[in-house]
């Protein structure tokens, strides 16, 4: 069957993310702790800042863009 724009996501696996913040995160005060995931390559990394995980999201995304995806 080939996808149709019904029933084709507009989000890719590739470029989505699990975000998980602790009790202590005060994101209205700028300070935020927690993890992050991505869930195609399953890697992660805490993060202390909204800048660490903005860091990493660059950098996943570096990587997925430089990467042909599977099966190609």
């Amino acid at each position: 069957m080939e996808p149709t724009k019904a029933n084709v996501s507009p989000f890719s696996v590739h470029r989505a993310f699990v975000v998980q913040f602790r009790a202590e995160t005060d994101g209205v005060h700028g300070r935020i702790v927690g993890r992050i995931e991505h869930v195609a390559s399953q890697q992660r990394a805490p993060f202390q800042s909204w800048a660490e995980m903005h860091a990493f999201m660059a950098r996943v995304l570096i990587q997925v863009n430089v990467q042909p995806p599977e099966g190609s």
